[in-house]
């Protein structure tokens, strides 16, 4: 009978006990949605609220194997509280950073820092078989905003692989390194850990600043409304050419698992890997078929210099109610899912932050996406999440 018992026991034991840091973000749905997918898999989703939708999703919201745990990580006393009993935990997965401070501001970088520190301190005390740390930072670790000429980093295109030298900058400073520098520190080559950077990261949430999708289903959804051309506001370089590489979330969620349960990329110093779909499309190329995917009207000429998105939707919030109203959408506000002052950055981004995924590609992890085929995927999602119509 002890053996029977102790078999059960073996049998019913979870193959990995993941906790994902930043659970409601654009990642972190789809590394929960893939976990929970996978046999004998427990997850505890960290965040401070919980993403609210209309969508019952039966393998999150009422598997018995998943968590959610509401938690201030900037509070070192209630992460304290909340986390340090999870010592079953084998596996880490941070895609979550305070969006308090501008970027590379030294506000930001503490934050940040503080975030994981409180995290590390209530988890790894107690945590003897953790196997992995994942950690998602960005393309922008390679390179800085802060100067007043970007005139040579547009011009000289250059693809970085992981092993580019960081930026050295006498004003502000990248959270990103100083997350990378806590980890190795922490874990002291006991643990292995990876690192991935993604480019544009195309997914569906609620709980994100930087919502390229949201930003762009809402633009598309009132130009389709009122009838209004979709054009393109931004430079004629980001419009013809490629400044930053898209990320679907789902490639970036597979490669983050690849990573962290695949013995042949273990590495206890730290391993880093660009994150991106790997394909050259520009906005010039894709830009037309968004806006025939929304229905929108699609101008001979697409592309406007002058156009601002923030000017435009400034007062557009009363039509994006009454869309919400007439369509029975999710309860949102316009800004909850656009953020147009993003959106202008981006369509004039100073620098080209391209990646190569030579690396992932060499050692196994060849999940790839077409940009295009991504935006549509994400807007399909949010058509069924009732975030669109």
């Amino acid at each position: 009978m002890a053996v029977e018992k102790l078999q059960k026991r073996v049998k019913k034991a979870p193959k990995g006990v993941a906790v994902i840091f930043g659970v409601t973000g654009l990642v972190g749905k789809q590394l929960l949605e893939k976990l929970l997918s996978r046999s004998k898999w427990k997850v505890y989703g960290v965040a401070r609220r919980p993403e609210m939708t209309t969508i019952k999703k039966p393998n999150t919201n009422t598997n018995p194997n998943y968590h959610f745990i509401s938690c201030n990580l900037l509070d070192p006393l209630e992460t304290k509280m909340k986390l340090s009993h999870l010592h079953d935990v084998t596996h880490v997965f941070w895609v979550t950073w305070a969006t308090q401070f501008p970027l590379d501001s030294i506000e930001c970088y503490d934050q940040n820092k503080a975030m994981m520190s409180n995290a590390l301190d209530s988890i790894l005390p107690g945590a003897k078989g953790l196997k992995h740390v994942s950690l998602q930072t960005g393309t922008k670790h390679y390179v800085s905003l802060q100067g007043s000429s970007f005139d040579h980093l547009v011009k000289n295109v250059c693809y970085y692989d992981e092993n580019f030298p960081r930026v050295e900058t006498q004003v502000g400073c990248n959270f990103y390194y100083g997350l990378e520098d806590l980890l190795k520190e922490r874990l002291a080559g006991a643990v292995p850990w990876s690192v991935h950077r993604p480019g544009l990261i195309i997914g569906s949430s609620r709980k994100t600043l930087y919502n390229f999708m949201g930003s762009l289903c809402v633009y598309g959804t009132i130009c389709k409304y009122l009838n209004l051309p979709f054009v393109f506001g931004g430079r004629k370089d980001c419009f013809e050419e490629q400044f930053v590489d898209v990320s679907d979330a789902r490639l970036v969620a597979k490669q983050q698992i690849w990573a962290a349960t695949n013995d042949l990329v273990q590495s206890n110093n730290g391993q880093a890997f660009n994150s991106i779909n790997g394909d050259g499309s520009t906005w010039k190329d894709i830009w037309g078929a968004i806006g025939e995917k929304f229905g929108a009207v699609v101008p001979w000429e697409m592309l406007s210099e002058d156009f601002t998105f923030a000017g435009f939707m400034s007062d557009k919030g009363a039509v994006w109610k009454e869309i919400v109203r007439k369509e029975g959408l999710v309860d949102t506000e316009m800004e909850d899912l656009a953020n147009w002052y993003f959106l202008d950055a981006l369509f004039r981004c100073p620098v080209k932050m391209l990646g190569t995924r030579a690396k992932a590609d060499r050692l196994g992890f060849t999940t790839r996406y077409h940009a295009l085929d991504s935006i549509s995927h994400w807007i399909d999602v949010m058509r069924k999440e009732k975030l669109i119509p």
